[in-house]
């Protein structure tokens, strides 16, 4: 008997922010099990290698979540040449850190605009058509920031919360639809995610504690798990077909930290992350 393959449920897939890190991940895992992917980037040239690597089954996308409406238009056509998207990855995001009273307050927002309404816009007209096709497969990629916020990161904690809680809603509101709504909850693993956080405070300005925070940051992310095993895990969940939240990442921050969150008090939580990040 073959095995089971994501194309077995999904001809066809669009994935933003698939030039690096978990994007190029799952890209690279869905084209190995046969499916059709669309994968955007701000920079077109930084598809470029998955286009000759995988010629016509890989469909570069020029996409630039910072104008939402043209975000949305390009999805649309995509998804018209697509025939209908089986399975929609919301991936592409991006970190600030700095401390919130000394950043400029657009700073904050255009990441919120960009993190969690534009991704909510994308996942709007996604939705829209998978309901009237009464088919597909919505992944939201939240992350563990939602339970442990990030010092010095509160945009991009508040983005990946309200994620998680659009996630929790539209499983409710789809129930009984042959759609599954996945909440993936990454925890680190080695993207440079970190070499791409925008830092816009003055070397000069910042505090001990926020150093000492970046540096616990950078170390966490730079011992990670590989994407490729994110794209593993996420290839699990596709094939069990259903709706549900996915905790991803090395053992105690997929599993053991959620059980501190969910049944250890606030205040243990707190010092845990305070005395990892040497802010206490």
């Amino acid at each position: 008997m073959a095995a089971a393959r994501v194309s077995d449920l999904h001809r066809t897939a669009f994935i933003t922010g698939a030039s690096t890190g978990l994007g190029r991940a799952f890209a690279e895992m869905l084209l190995a099990d046969g499916v059709r992917v669309w994968g955007t980037a701000r920079d077109g040239a930084r598809l470029d290698a998955l286009v000759t690597q995988h010629g016509e089954r890989f469909t570069p996308v020029i996409l630039d979540l910072r104008d939402g409406p043209q975000a949305e238009a390009r999805f649309r056509a995509a998804d018209r040449s697509a025939g209908g998207f089986d399975l929609v990855i919301n991936n592409a995001g991006y970190g600030v850190f700095a401390e919130f009273v000394a950043t400029d307050f657009t700073v904050w927002a255009e990441q919120l605009q960009v993190m969690l309404i534009n991704t909510a816009r994308l996942a709007h007209a996604a939705l829209g058509g998978m309901l009237e096709r009464n088919r597909g497969a919505l992944v939201n990629i939240s992350s563990l920031a939602a339970e442990f916020p990030l010092p010095f990161q509160s945009a991009y904690n508040i983005a990946k919360a309200g994620l998680s809680a659009l996630n929790e809603s539209l499983m409710m509101e789809v129930s009984g639809a042959k759609v599954v709504i996945l909440d993936v909850r990454p925890g680190d693993y080695r993207t440079d995610f970190e070499g791409s956080v925008r830092r816009p405070q003055s070397a000069s300005a910042q505090s001990p504690r926020l150093a000492r925070a970046w540096t616990a940051f950078v170390a966490m992310m730079e011992s990670g798990p590989a994407p490729a095993q994110a794209a593993v895990e996420l290839r699990r969940a596709l094939l069990r077909n259903r709706s549900g939240t996915v905790r991803i990442g090395r053992f105690f921050q997929a599993v053991i930290a959620p059980l501190i969150a969910r049944f250890g008090s606030l205040a243990l939580k707190r010092r845990i992350q305070a005395t990892y990040f040497k802010i206490s």
